[in-house]
Formats: C-alpha cells, sequence, structure tokens
C-alpha cells in the first residue's frame, strides 16, 4: 500500500511539471524518447572533444564539459520550458572555433572562449528583450514551415554520412562503399528501423539502436569495454580560463557575428523543424513562448564558455525523442540525466557506434520532409525561396547557410515581382546581415 501511494505521489509530481495528460503523453513514453535521444547525440562525448583537441584542448576534459553541458541544461530547457529539446556543444561551431580560430593562430582557445562568452551575452539579451522571437516572427509562415524539411534534409545527410553511404571524401558527392561491413548493417538498421515504425511498435527506433549495437559485436564494430565505470577526468585544465583581450579588437567582431548568426538560425531551425513533427507550432508556424529556449540557448551558451567549450545549441537530434513520442521536458530531463550519469559510465556511452544511430537520423530525416505537404505550391512565389533553403542546407550541410539563402530569395523574388511594399522593413535588415555573413 505504501508503496502504490509513492508511485501516485511520483505521478502526481510528474504531472504537475510537464503537464503529461495535458500532452497526451505519459512517464514511459517520456523516459523512452529522452533516452532515445541521448543515444542519438552519445557521439558528441566522442566527435566534441576530438575537435576540441585540434586547439590543444585536452580530450579527457572535454569530454566531461561535455557531459556537464548536455546534461544541465538539457535539464534546465526540460524544466523551464516544458519542451522535449536536449542541448550540447555545437557541431560546426567546434570546427570553426578549433581549426579556423585556434589551429591557424588567430587566437588562442583562451580568447576563442571570450569570443563565444561575449556572443552568449549577445544571445541573452536578445533573447530577454525578445528580439529573437520577433525575427522568427518576421519570417514568412512557407519558410516556417519549410525549416521541418530543412532539418529533415540535414538529418538524412548525417545518416547517409555515418551510415558510410554517401562519400564526401573526393571533395563531391559520391556513392559509398557498399560492401564494408558497417554499411551493410546500417543498411540492416535502416530497414529493421522501418518494419518497427509501419507495425507501430512502441520504442521502435530505441529498439533498433540497440539491436544494431548488438548486431555489430561479432562484426567487431561495437567494441566492448574493458570497464564499465570510470571517474571522470578534471575540467581544471580548461574551464575559467576565458581571455577576453581580443574581444574589443575591432578585426575580431566578424568572429562574434559567425558565432552569432551561426547558432541563432541553427537553434532556430531545429526549434521550428523540431517542433512542428511534434505538433507544437500554432496556425502561423509559430512556437508559443519561443523565447524561453532562446534564453536557455543563449544562458548555456554563457555558462559553457565559462566551463571551457564552445557554443552550446539545440541539438537537432532531439527529433529522434520527439518521434518517440516525446512531448514534455520530461523527455530532455531525462536526456540530462543520462548525460550525468555517463560522466561515471562513459564506457558505455561510447559503446554505441555511429552506424547505430544513422539509420535514424535518416528515418526521423524522412518523416520531417512530412512538413513540405503545408508549403503553398500553387504560388512560386511561396515555393521558391522554399526550395532554394533545402537545396543549400542539402549542398552546404548547414542549416544557417539554408535558412540564410531562403530569407535572401525570398526578399529578392518579392522584389522582383513588385511586391516590395509587402515586405517587412525587419526582413530586409535580416537578409542584409544574411548577405555579410555570406559574403564577410
Amino acid at each position: 500500500m505504501q508503496q502504490i501511494k509513492i508511485e501516485q505521489k511520483n505521478k502526481n509530481l510528474f504531472e504537475k511539471l510537464f503537464k503529461l495528460s495535458e500532452n497526451n503523453t505519459d512517464i514511459k513514453t517520456e523516459i523512452t524518447a529522452g533516452t532515445t535521444t541521448f543515444m542519438t547525440m552519445a557521439y558528441a562525448l566522442i566527435v566534441h572533444p576530438l575537435i576540441m583537441s585540434a586547439s590543444g584542448m585536452p580530450i579527457g576534459a572535454m569530454t566531461v564539459v561535455t557531459a556537464l553541458t548536455a546534461g544541465i541544461f538539457s535539464i534546465f530547457m526540460g524544466i523551464y520550458t516544458n519542451l522535449p529539446f536536449a542541448l550540447g556543444p555545437a557541431m560546426g561551431s567546434n570546427a570553426f572555433f578549433a581549426y579556423t580560430l585556434v589551429a591557424s593562430g588567430l587566437t588562442t582557445w583562451q580568447e576563442g572562449l571570450g569570443l563565444v562568452f561575449v556572443s552568449g551575452v549577445i544571445f541573452l539579451i536578445m533573447s530577454f528583450f525578445g528580439f529573437r522571437e520577433i525575427v522568427v516572427k518576421l519570417l514568412p509562415k512557407n519558410l516556417k514551415i519549410g525549416i521541418g524539411a530543412v532539418v529533415g534534409i540535414f538529418l538524412i545527410q548525417l545518416g547517409f554520412g555515418s551510415a558510410k553511404l554517401m562519400d564526401l571524401s573526393k571533395g563531391k558527392i559520391a556513392i559509398g562503399n557498399l560492401k564494408s561491413p558497417e554499411t551493410i548493417l546500417a543498411i540492416v538498421g535502416l530497414f529493421i528501423i522501418a518494419a518497427l515504425i509501419v507495425r507501430k511498435v512502441k520504442g521502435a527506433i530505441l529498439i533498433g539502436i540497440l539491436l544494431v549495437t548488438i548486431l555489430g559485436i561479432p562484426l567487431g564494430i561495437t567494441k566492448i569495454p574493458t570497464s564499465l565505470m570510470s571517474l571522470p577526468p578534471s575540467i581544471a585544465d580548461v574551464s575559467f580560463k576565458l581571455d577576453f583581450s581580443k574581444v574589443l579588437s575591432i578585426k575580431f567582431l566578424p568572429i562574434m557575428f559567425v558565432f552569432f548568426v551561426g547558432d541563432f538560425f541553427s537553434t532556430l531551425g531545429t526549434l521550428l523543424g523540431v517542433s512542428e513533427k511534434a505538433g507544437l507550432l500554432d496556425k502561423d508556424g509559430n512556437l508559443p513562448n519561443i523565447q524561453k529556449p532562446f534564453l536557455v540557448d543563449a544562458i548555456a551558451t554563457i555558462a559553457g564558455a565559462v566551463l571551457g567549450t564552445t557554443v552550446v545549441t539545440t541539438y537537432v537530434e532531439s527529433a529522434s525523442g520527439v518521434a518517440e513520442g516525446g512531448r514534455t521536458g520530461l523527455t530532455s530531463v531525462t536526456t540530462g540525466l543520462i548525460f550525468l550519469t555517463a560522466l561515471f559510465f562513459t564506457p558505455i556511452a561510447l559503446m554505441i557506434p555511429a552506424i547505430a544511430t544513422a539509420p535514424v537520423l535518416i528515418i526521423i530525416g524522412i518523416m520531417m520532409l512530412e512538413s513540405l505537404k503545408g508549403i503553398e505550391y500553387g504560388d512560386f512565389s511561396e515555393s521558391f525561396p522554399v526550395f532554394f533553403m533545402i537545396a543549400t542546407t542539402a549542398y552546404t550541410s548547414s542549416i544557417s547557410n539554408g535558412v540564410g539563402v531562403g530569407i535572401i530569395a525570398y526578399v529578392f523574388l518579392r522584389v522582383l515581382i513588385g511586391k516590395a511594399r509587402e515586405i517587412h522593413i525587419g526582413l530586409y535588415i535580416l537578409s542584409a546581415i544574411m548577405i555579410y555573413y555570406f559574403i564577410r
């Protein structure tokens, strides 16, 4: 009887915090969704520290910082916004930081962190005063709807690359090595997950990841760890090491601009794209209270710089949790708690091979293309910019580039067809900013 009362009390607490019934979900679904999001994001524990090591930052400390930022701010996102979005160090920004800034000799990594911190403060100011929300409302409805497909195309490309179905090493897009055991296993996983989804099996994506991971053991793809637990190394070598000496230099303003624009539009694309899949957008394609996740994103970037990492942003892999039914902050809280637990069970977390998550990214990407059915194809001035947005994302591997080109294409076409007066002045300013971003 006592046990039943405790369980009921816990259910009431979760209901009060996350409004599960109101969002047509339950604790089991949310935990499964959060676990799935973690498994598709776990690669960040390997990839991000490796990239950052090119700047001279120690891999061990960066692994801990990655887990801490993803864990703490995914939980913060879940509790503060009650949305199923997880956060982590931004891929793309980390490469720009490590190779373009530090490895090239332009800055030290300490100075780079100072630039990231200031760009985070700018995010925070814009979020606090609602400027970021205003930008979202300025975007035409069809562009906002199309962003879901942009995110989908980006995920598909990530999946094809991880599965080695696509070869980009020769400077052009080519078919991958279909004889490779990794690629064959990824294809098997792709069809297993697809079949489970068609048969409406609960937890299809999570089951698929686990099956591919297990199948990879005899093939030597999944590496069995020698130990299950390990104590996390110290982060003292990278935390609180910010150097602001380059912040006041005019020539470094474009660098902060790159961090700002890249994070802004990547986060915007992820929030709108994943929310569209989750059915969280209103009739105008807006996400109610979007200023809240923007605020979390800004605070995470500032705190991340202090801890010793680049821009922290909302992860597009959150779409995998949404596909598993995640609809509330309990999904992201679950993801965050697993990341924090992974600090002590890193060997197990790192067991999941990229081949196991690659099929998931492809499947989720395909599912997100469904948003294209909402585009007004009867009006070419509306569908044309959406096409450019999707194509640019596909060929540049960047959500930010895609959204930026979409905005520019929309404004230019409207001007050319004599509808310049219909465009809000804010869109002209946004378009000018993106043009500068591309030609800087």
